[in-house]
């Protein structure tokens, strides 16, 4: 299969290359996204792509928005992403791309936990709360939380670690109504998610979502949704609390990347071998086959 490291996108203006996403714009209401191959791993984007991953991710997202649509609006606009570049550079965008709105991003993201791993263990460890909300003693890594929680986390600068925030900072930001109905709107997208994910032998343990405002001020949800770069994404049959549980996504690369003593997590980015960018292939696309019941469009 063919990848894409980086867009070369002439006939539109760029607007930036992000980790993953390069985004273009599409006159003054739209914008062109289009997901590459390129993968980050502790914040440093990778030097190899991991070849089809970012048909993965737009598919996958394409497919929520579809099954979440009657909870929230979201950034689709229906234009066919090959109609808006030139000819030569309609292979770059096939089946990777999409043309969204072009919406004022909230700089908060909406993280919501249904297990607790991760930053949230660790946290969990330390304090007993994850975000400054109080949960049951004696919990175990991978537990499953009594309900779901919402912890959001301030976006950070391209290359930076998100922060994690509490709520009444999260009010601060951008207002006490605006961040209420985000918290509201995230859960239920989770548990609606995580509902189905369960009935095709997939634990969702948490995700992220991303908001942005229209002009008249209607809240939408954007960027990717539910994908493996987002989530975290379990095999329900193997699941057991007290490790970390096996994972549909990068964890082959991180995996690997643990083991070097001499890379402090820092670009530049090491080298990955061939297996573990095979295996990083494999596991995306077994979660897109699992989770839609379909094979990659090509």
């Amino acid at each position: 299969m063919n990848s894409l490291y980086k867009t070369s996108i002439k006939s539109l203006p760029l607007l930036g290359h992000g980790k993953v996403r390069d985004n273009y714009a599409v006159g003054d209401d739209k914008i062109l996204i289009v997901t590459t191959d390129r993968l980050s791993a502790f914040d440093v984007v990778m030097n190899e792509p991991i070849p089809g991953k970012g048909k993965v991710l737009n598919q996958m997202t394409d497919f929520w928005f579809e099954k979440l649509g009657h909870i929230v609006p979201n950034h689709l606009t229906g234009v066919s992403p090959e109609s808006v570049v030139a000819q030569d550079e309609v292979e770059q965008v096939k089946g990777r791309a999409v043309v969204a709105k072009r919406l004022k991003p909230i700089l908060v993201e909406a993280v919501v936990r249904g297990y607790i791993i991760g930053s949230g263990w660790k946290d969990y460890q330390s304090t007993g709360s994850i975000c400054g909300i109080k949960l049951p003693e004696g919990l175990q890594q991978a537990d499953k939380l009594p309900a779901p929680i919402f912890t959001p986390a301030a976006k950070a600068d391209l290359g930076e670690h998100d922060e994690n925030i509490s709520f009444e900072e999260m009010e601060k930001k951008i207002g006490a109504e605006l961040a209420a109905k985000i918290r509201d709107i995230a859960i239920q997208l989770y548990t609606t998610a995580a509902d189905y994910a369960a009935t095709k032998g997939i634990i969702i343990a948490d995700t992220k979502f991303e908001f942005g405002l229209d002009d008249n001020g209607v809240l939408h949800l954007m960027d990717e949704v539910l994908t493996a770069d987002s989530s975290r994404f379990w095999p329900a049959d193997s699941y057991r609390p007290g490790i970390s549980p096996p994972s549909y996504d990068k964890q082959f690369v991180r995996d690997y990347l643990e083991t070097l003593k001499d890379w402090n997590k820092a670009p530049p980015a090491p080298a990955l071998p061939a297996d573990v960018i095979e295996k990083t292939q494999a596991k995306y696309f077994e979660a897109i086959e699992r989770l839609t019941g379909e094979k990659l469009k090509d």
